[in-house]
């Protein structure tokens, strides 16, 4: 396994991973295209190709070569590093493979001099919301947006 920064030219690729990735939580909860199009199984080639240009760090998870993995970084303000797509395909769960991605992130965001990481994750998803509690993210708070069906639960993780 192996965790390395990926381009726009790979971008197909990654937004594969993230869509099938994120389908089981759409499915989970019962979003559709039409009720939650927001919600990141429905994400665009664009909307991701729009991220780029917004200069976020984007990085693959890959076994031999074929990437299962995804996960970016957004810098803030004041050193604060925003995570997005967190992704691993299904097939690859379980295996450590979002912790390794996770612990990259961390120690990427340090190289970066940064001291904060904020997620963004469904309130209501206890099994993400207490995976990530346990890997150092307190829970800061909640807001609701246009577009989503859900309320969205803020944490971050202090470097």
């Amino acid at each position: 396994m192996e965790i390395k920064s990926v381009s726009s030219k790979q971008l197909s690729e990654y937004a594969e991973v993230i869509r099938n990735s994120f389908a089981t939580v759409a499915q989970d909860f019962g979003y559709t295209r039409e009720n939650c199009p927001g919600h990141t199984s429905f994400i665009t080639n664009e909307r991701l190709g729009s991220k780029i240009k917004d200069g976020y760090h984007a990085f693959g998870c890959f076994i031999d070569e074929k990437i299962i993995g995804f996960a970016s970084l957004t810098e803030n303000r004041n050193g604060t590093y925003e995570m997005n797509d967190v992704s691993i395909l299904p097939k690859y769960r379980h295996l450590k493979y979002g912790k390794a991605l996770l612990d990259f992130c961390k120690a990427k965001v340090t190289e970066l001099g940064g001291n904060a990481i904020t997620i963004g994750i469904i309130e209501e998803n206890n099994i993400v919301k207490n995976w990530y509690a346990k890997n150092g993210f307190i829970h800061t708070g909640t807001k609701n947006y246009d577009g989503l069906q859900f309320t969205v639960g803020h944490m971050k993780y202090t470097i």
